[in-house]
């Protein structure tokens, strides 16, 4: 049976349809004669015009989880559906066409192309998948982040949050179905920290966007509709309208039994 994290979204109406939908999930690796279950049977949905927070102890599987999700990694057996689209039954060439046109991804480690500028990296996606954007979209999305002045500098003369805002403007200018963030403020400080989150939650509350986040953060998870907690490649629990002491409550309990057995799961 699919878990959906919540029947209403305040932007959304009753019972909200899925963007997400995970069925029974399992990836495994295997080194040497050993074999590893990284997930084990995940069965989840994100509903749409929500931002949903997936935390869990390292190691736990989140982030392969939110690889497997977004279609950056095949699962070794289970379903991924976006938007009615199954990814587990397309080929690397529909996969990757879906990916780039249909998807946004924001990670900690930013992925700009040194080379090109603030303006040239945003749109990129979008000439990828030959679609045109307008000039006044792109000034528009700018002015929003803050980064209008910045249109022709390269990623180099921006700091950290710049970056990551730029990186949340190509996002958005690609036009996506959902936006898939890996530890979007795992490199910042506080102040930048908190314009990243509020721009994340501005796109799901002005544009209707769903974003599926990981982070280790309880702030940043306090700022999301839902938080799954994660551990030994399975949900274990979930929380709605988080406050950042109830998820950090949450994660105390599910490391505790980690620390008693002395850092083993």
């Amino acid at each position: 049976m699919t878990r959906t994290l919540y029947q209403s979204h305040p932007t959304a109406g009753p019972v909200a349809r899925p963007s997400v939908t995970l069925t029974d999930l399992v990836k495994t690796y295997r080194i040497g004669n050993s074999t590893t279950r990284v997930l084990d049977g995940v069965t989840v949905a994100f509903p749409r015009r929500s931002l949903t927070a997936v935390m869990g102890p390292s190691g736990s599987g989140k982030s392969t989880l939110l690889q497997c999700a977004a279609g950056l990694d095949r699962p070794t057996s289970g379903s991924v559906v976006i938007e009615d689209v199954e990814l587990t039954r397309l080929d690397e060439t529909a996969l990757t066409r879906f990916r780039r046109d249909r998807l946004g991804f924001v990670f900690q480690s930013y992925n700009l192309i040194p080379t090109l500028t603030v303006r040239q990296n945003v749109t990129l996606p979008a000439e990828l998948a030959a679609r045109h954007v307008p000039a006044s979209a792109v000034r528009d999305v700018l002015a929003h982040l803050g980064l209008d002045r910045h249109a022709d500098a390269r990623p180099a003369a921006l700091s950290g949050g710049q970056q990551q805002r730029a990186a949340i403007a190509r996002a958005l200018l690609a036009d996506p179905a959902v936006i898939f963030a890996d530890e979007p403020t795992g490199a910042l400080d506080t102040r930048a920290a908190g314009q990243v989150l509020g721009l994340l939650r501005h796109a799901v509350d002005t544009a209707g966007r769903t974003i599926v986040m990981v982070t280790h953060d309880p702030v940043a998870a306090a700022v999301a509709d839902a938080v799954v907690f994660f551990a030994d490649g399975r949900i274990r629990d979930t929380l709605l309208r988080p406050s950042a002491e109830a998820v950090a409550a949450r994660m105390a309990t599910l490391a505790a039994p980690v620390e008693a057995n002395g850092g083993r799961r």
